[in-house]
C-alpha cells in the first residue's frame, strides 16, 4: 500500500551518510562506516532516488552508469541497479515501488539506458517490477591437487604471483580485452575497479589480503586462509576472479591454484558452462550449487531488443504484457536478417508468442531459452513453430556470465 505522506527526490553528495546508514540497517550491518566508504567509491547521487518520511531517509536505490556485453554486439549502456533498501519499520508502505518507478519511468522519459540489471538480495522481489532471471552461476568447491585429464595444454611460461602495484595495470589490460567478448560481462570504469579491489582489513574476514597471479594472457585474484587438522594443512583458497583470453592461460592459472601449497579446498564462483569441470580427470572433485546472478529488465522493449544480434533471419511478433511500465504493453514485431541486425516495431498483427516483459528480460542475454519458459507455461505459443524459431534466434555460443556483484 502506498503512503501519500512520503516524498521522493534525487540525492546529493551530502546525503551519503544518511543513505549509508539506512542501507546498514536494511542489510543488518553494524559496519556503517565501512559501508559508507564502499558506497562512496561508486556513488552517483544524481542517479540515486530516496524516499523520505519527513526528514528521515527511509528507502533508496541507485543507478550506476555501466556497460554490459550483449550477444553479437559488444558493450551497450546499462543502468546497473544497486544499493536498494528500505529501513526496518518502514516496509509495506510502497517505498520500494516508488524507488523502482522513479528509476524505470525516469529512464524511459529521459531516453536513458534501455536495459537495467541487478543482483537481487531476495529473488522474489524484483519480478514485481519486470526483472527476469537472465544469468546464473555456480558456487563451486574444488579439492586441492585435483588432476587434469590427459591432453590439457598448459602455457610454457610459469604463473607469477606479483605485488598488487605490479598486478593492477596488467589485469586491467587483460580484463578490458576479454570483457567485450563475454556476454553478461560489465565494463569497469575506475570507480568499479576501486570497488572490486577494495582490500581494507575489514574485507579479509580472517583470510589474507588479495593475492594476484598473472600470465601475459590471464590473471587470478584470490585470498588464502590457513587451517590445519590432525591430518595436516587444510587451508582455503577463495578465488575472487579469474580472467583468461586463451584456453591455455585459463588451464595454467587453474593448475597454479589447484597446486597451491597448504590448501585443501578452492572456492570458486563459476559460470554455468565453466570449462574447468571438463578438464578434470575426475569431475566429482568439483562440487557445485546453483545461484542467480543478473536479473534483467528491458526498460523500453523496442530500444533494448535492437542492441543485440540474433542468430540468422527471424520474423516474430511478441505480444508483451508489462504492468509496471505500460508503454511496453502491446504487440512488437522483431525482424532480423542474416547479419543478425534487428528492427523492432509496434504492430497490430496478432502475436506469434505471448509473454510478460519479465520473460523477455530472462531470454535477452541467451541464458534462458524461450523453449524452457514455454515448457514452464510462461510463454504462450500462438503460431506453430514460433517457440522454436525464437529459441534459435536468441541462442548464444556460451552462457551469459556476470560474476561481478555490484
Amino acid at each position: 500500500m502506498s503512503d501519500d505522506s512520503l516524498a521522493i527526490r534525487t540525492l546529493t553528495t551530502d546525503d551519503l551518510p544518511a543513505f549509508s546508514s539506512m542501507l546498514a540497517r536494511a542489510f543488518l550491518s553494524d559496519n556503517e562506516e565501512g559501508l559508507q566508504f564502499r558506497e562512496g567509491l561508486v556513488f552517483e547521487p544524481e542517479r540515486s532516488h530516496a524516499v523520505f518520511d519527513g526528514d528521515e531517509l527511509i528507502g533508496a536505490g541507485e543507478l550506476l552508469t555501466r556497460k554490459i556485453t550483449v550477444p553479437g554486439a559488444g558493450q551497450t549502456p546499462l543502468a546497473a541497479v544497486t544499493s536498494v533498501g528500505v529501513a526496518p519499520g518502514h516496509r509495506r508502505r510502497g517505498v520500494l515501488t516508488r524507488v523502482m518507478r522513479a528509476q524505470l519511468h525516469g529512464l524511459h522519459e529521459d531516453g536513458g539506458e534501455p536495459i537495467a540489471a541487478l543482483w537481487a538480495s531476495e529473488s522474489v522481489i524484483y519480478p514485481r517490477f519486470g526483472y527476469g532471471l537472465g544469468a546464473q552461476f555456480f558456487r563451486a568447491k574444488l579439492r586441492s591437487k585435483a588432476a587434469f585429464r590427459p591432453g590439457v595444454e598448459l602455457e610454457a611460461e610459469r604463473v607469477r604471483e606479483v605485488a598488487r602495484e605490479e598486478a593492477i595495470p596488467l589485469i586491467k589490460a587483460i580484463y578490458e580485452k576479454e570483457a567485450p567478448l563475454r556476454v553478461g560481462a560489465l565494463d569497469r570504469p575506475e570507480s568499479a575497479w576501486e570497488f572490486n579491489l577494495d582490500d581494507r582489513e575489514v574485507r579479509h574476514k580472517g583470510a589474507s589480503a588479495m593475492k594476484f597471479a598473472v600470465l601475459p594472457d590471464g590473471y587470478a585474484i584470490y585470498r588464502v586462509k590457513s587451517d590445519w587438522d590432525e591430518e595436516g594443512p587444510r587451508g582455503t583458497l577463495s578465488l575472487q576472479e579469474l580472467v583468461a583470453t586463451t584456453p591455455r592461460a585459463y588451464a595454467t592459472l587453474y593448475r597454479f591454484l589447484l597446486d597451491y601449497d597448504l590448501i585443501g579446498t578452492i572456492e570458486v564462483n563459476a559460470a554455468l558452462d565453466e570449462p574447468l569441470i571438463h578438464m578434470l580427470a575426475d569431475p566429482r572433485k568439483m562440487s557445485r550449487s546453483g545461484g542467480d546472478s543478473l536479473w534483467v529488465r528491458l526498460v523500453d522493449v523496442d530500444r533494448a531488443l535492437v542492441t543485440r544480434r540474433y542468430r540468422g533471419p527471424v520474423d516474430l511478433v511478441f505480444g508483451v504484457h508489462d504492468a509496471f511500465c505500460p508503454w511496453n504493453t502491446g504487440n512488437w514485431r522483431l525482424t532480423a536478417g542474416a547479419d543478425g541486425n534487428a528492427a523492432v516495431t509496434r504492430v497490430e498483427d496478432a502475436p506469434d508468442l505471448e509473454l510478460d516483459v519479465i520473460d523477455l528480460g530472462a531470454i535477452f542475454l541467451g541464458g534462458t531459452r524461450p523453449s524452457t519458459l514455454a515448457a514452464a507455461g510462461r510463454i504462450k505459443e500462438r503460431t506453430e513453430g514460433a517457440v522454436s524459431r525464437a529459441t534459435a534466434a536468441f541462442a548464444t555460443d556460451r552462457e551469459p556470465s556476470c560474476l561481478e556483484s555490484f
